[in-house]
């Protein structure tokens, strides 16, 4: 028996990755009519479970909320939970551009889900992708940074990935595939 759970989101590429990756598991998923409320802190676990938290407390029914954030090791972390915003305000070139000249290029992708039902806490799966920042932003698929993250042991930013083999590989497919281990006792 299939489930359906609502996802609070509005990106909705984040939407149907997620819905690829749950499928196999019997899991599907449909937005949630509520804002994703996004706290600014200082790892991506707290912004999902506060999140989480108020969608279920909101619409009163299990949710699940997903956030993610790329790790540059040459800028300490950044942009790291904050990774929504820099992506608005200075895209992949501006991370290009803050890089240029680094010979550590070592990143990761971090990913954090968070399931909650009305009244309970919420309960949190993570899925990480380690790798490296490109020279060059290059790829047409995916979103936000994947034109400028290899994965470890790749030649391919996760924008020249097609869907399903970024999916077996991201930090978003290790957190999800987690939850969904959790949520049908597999």
């Amino acid at each position: 028996m299939a489930s359906k759970i609502l996802f609070v989101t509005g990106n909705r590429h984040k939407l149907e990755e997620a819905g690829r990756i749950l499928s196999p598991h019997g899991i599907s998923l449909e937005m949630a009519g509520c804002e994703k409320l996004e706290i600014q802190a200082g790892t991506l676990e707290e912004v999902a479970s506060f999140a989480a938290k108020a969608a279920a407390r909101e619409i009163d029914a299990p949710v699940l909320v997903e956030d993610s954030g790329l790790f540059i090791d040459a800028l300490g972390g950044f942009p790291g939970p904050y990774s929504s915003y820099a992506f608005k305000t200075i895209g992949c070139r501006g991370v290009l551009r803050l890089m240029n000249g680094a010979s550590d290029r070592g990143a990761s992708f971090r990913c954090a889900v968070a399931y909650c039902s009305a009244g309970d806490e919420p309960r949190v799966f993570t899925g990480v992708s380690e790798g490296s920042i490109a020279n060059d932003m290059t790829g047409s698929s995916g979103f936000g940074f994947d034109p400028i993250f290899i994965g470890r042991g790749g030649r391919l930013t996760y924008a020249e990935l097609d869907a399903e083999s970024k999916c077996r590989i991201s930090h978003r497919g290790e957190a999800f595939r987690r939850f969904a281990e959790w949520f049908t006792g597999a």
